[in-house]
């Protein structure tokens, strides 16, 4: 009987730890930084989008967790984004050379002003979806570089 308190206190104690852990990375407050390399030159701004789930990823506006467009003052361009939980997102951004807010397309629906995305994914006929540019933000401070497209 003595042996089985022991083991059962034991566990406790183990599981009260697993919970702690778990509970005080979930708490932090992380910051994401993204280099986005290859701009073509300093013209207009940068208009970077954090997604936390792949609803409205990549241009849903209503969809966007966190968003920032910036002028252009040096190369690669740095965005910070703050505040952010344990989990997975993914990052839309594009060169908005004429300070319109929105990525530019010619008539066949191609852009035609510089984009990129969180883990670089291959860029066929379509956007990636939001699992092949997530990543995971697991602690205070994430880096992440973006190369920018061009057709």
């Amino acid at each position: 009987m003595v042996k089985g308190l022991r083991v059962s206190i034991l566990l406790l104690a183990v599981l009260g730890n697993l919970a702690w852990s778990f509970n005080a990375k979930a708490n932090f407050n992380g910051k994401l930084t993204v280099e986005i390399d290859g701009l073509k030159n300093k013209e207009g701004q940068v208009c970077a989008s954090l997604f936390a789930s792949s609803e409205g990823f990549p241009s849903d506006r209503d969809r966007v967790l966190q968003k920032q467009c910036t002028k252009i003052i040096d190369t690669p361009f740095i965005i910070t984004f703050e505040n952010l939980k344990a989990g997975s997102y993914a990052v839309a951004v594009f060169h908005d050379q004429n300070n319109d807010s929105t990525l530019n397309r010619n008539g066949l629906g191609i852009p035609s002003e510089g984009f990129g995305f969180s883990s670089n994914p291959e860029i066929r006929t379509r956007a990636p979806k939001f699992s092949e540019a997530a990543f995971l933000i697991a602690g205070p401070n994430t880096n992440i570089q973006i190369q920018l497209k061009y057709f």
